[in-house]
């Protein structure tokens, strides 16, 4: 049977809409990113923050870099060091991951270190701020994957606390009955660094340290160690947890057990419905929070609020939006002076440009959280700590919200005493 002029046409069109479509298809190309974080665990809520910022940033450039399509491999760590290794050997496996980006608990970024380096799979920004990160490090920098901090060290960031409370006591905002602390938190490398250094700060002015309490990441029972630090006399309850449920229990219970101690609870406000957990009994706790302060990151949290159904913390949420976004102008530079995007080019631009300072992230890139982040070889694998680049102000919470108490030239309002 013949075709008509008109079928012929048609045959015509369809064979070249095959040809165009199959050769485009040939031509993608795809780099693989692997997301790490804790999506399912006791630190589920701040992995849901990590992923929503993750697809927000991803959704702003279409999963597109240059005529590169970006694929995002999400890498569930459980909150457990054994378990994020043996997810993170799958994703470069199996999984094809040519860098890495994000990561939450210091014990789980302490185990990555090696597989990254093993695979030579370059890992920007993760969240596991334990010394023991930098010591690993700075024993072969040379030979190191994991690299770009997206948090300093504990001992770097904890000295505000000590700092804000023995000012609110030489103001006289604050009488404390006593100078006694109990030193608690998470029993992890992030919580035992952390505690340590507060311990270390308070010591050094002169505080006493009447106990020193580390507790698994899902206990959320703490009556038996209220009784304790009531008895002690403390004055001052200092430490932190990763796991929302644990320090929401924390800072509930301390309230119901009718303490009258001054509570610093760092992470409080790492996810951003915590008073929902809590409830008033948050009310003078102290926290070391970044501010949602412009219209950029107001706008930002409606955004995710709108579209995610949550209301996002400025750490877990808003720091890893802008390191997505720190992420994706590595991946571009990479591509501009390179012409591709593989394992070894995004490494290269690690190396030779992050780390040296030439490529940050700062206000007029669209960053929301910090002025700048950036990086020299001075504070690798650190970011640069200073008030136009990386710095967390001391807040005081009250119904909910989050006030600047420390330094006094940022306060929004004035210290309050128990």
């Amino acid at each position: 049977m013949r075709l008509g002029k008109l079928g012929v046409f048609a045959a015509m069109a369809l064979i070249m809409v095959f040809v165009f479509t199959a050769g485009a298809m040939a031509q993608e190309k795809v780099f693989k990113l692997g997301v790490q974080g804790p999506f399912t665990g006791p630190s589920a809520k701040t992995g849901a923050e990590f992923k929503g910022s993750a697809e927000l940033a991803m959704e702003k450039i279409g999963y597109k870099v240059g005529d590169y399509k970006i694929e995002l491999v999400w890498i569930d760590c459980q909150s457990d060091p054994a378990k994020a290794t043996s997810a993170y050997a799958e994703a470069c496996e199996r999984g094809g991951i040519q860098a890495g980006v994000l990561n939450w608990h210091s014990s789980v970024a302490v185990a990555l270190m090696d597989v990254a380096a093993q695979y030579k799979v370059p890992h920007f920004f993760g969240f596991g701020a334990t010394e023991v990160v930098n010591e690993k490090y700075l024993k072969a920098p040379d030979k190191q994957y994991w690299g770009a901090k997206g948090w300093p060290v504990p001992g770097n960031l904890m000295a505000g606390y000590v700092e804000a409370i023995n000012n609110a006591v030489a103001a006289g905002k604050w009488k404390p009955e006593n100078k006694k602390v109990a030193i608690y938190g998470e029993d992890s490398d992030w919580g035992r660094s952390a505690g340590g250094a507060l311990k270390r700060k308070f010591q050094a002015t002169g505080w006493e340290i009447v106990s020193e309490d580390y507790f698994p990441l899902t206990q959320t029972d703490f009556v038996p160690l209220f009784s304790k630090y009531k008895k002690a006399g403390v004055s001052v309850m200092a430490g932190t947890s990763t796991s929302p449920p644990s320090i929401s229990a924390f800072v509930k219970q301390a309230a119901e057990s009718g303490s009258k101690a001054m509570i610093v609870a760092d992470g409080l406000g790492w996810i951003g419905d915590w008073y929902k957990m809590t409830g008033p009994g948050s009310d003078g706790v102290l926290d070391m929070i970044p501010q949602l302060t412009t219209k950029e990151a107001q706008a930002w949290a409606a955004d995710v609020k709108a579209k995610k159904g949550y209301t996002p913390s400025p750490s877990s949420g808003g720091l890893s939006y802008d390191y997505m976004n720190f992420m994706i102008k590595v991946l571009q530079r990479t591509l501009e002076r390179d012409g591709k995007l593989d394992k070894e080019s995004v490494y290269k631009t690690m190396v030779d440009e992050v780390n040296t300072g030439k490529l940050t992230f700062k206000k007029a890139d669209g960053a929301l959280i910090m002025n700048e982040y950036r990086y020299f070889p001075e504070t690798l694998p650190d970011p640069d700590l200073s008030k136009d680049g990386y710095f967390f102000p001391v807040i005081q919470y009250k119904a909910g919200q989050g006030a600047i108490v420390y330094p006094d030239d940022w306060k929004t309002k004035e210290f309050e005493g128990k």
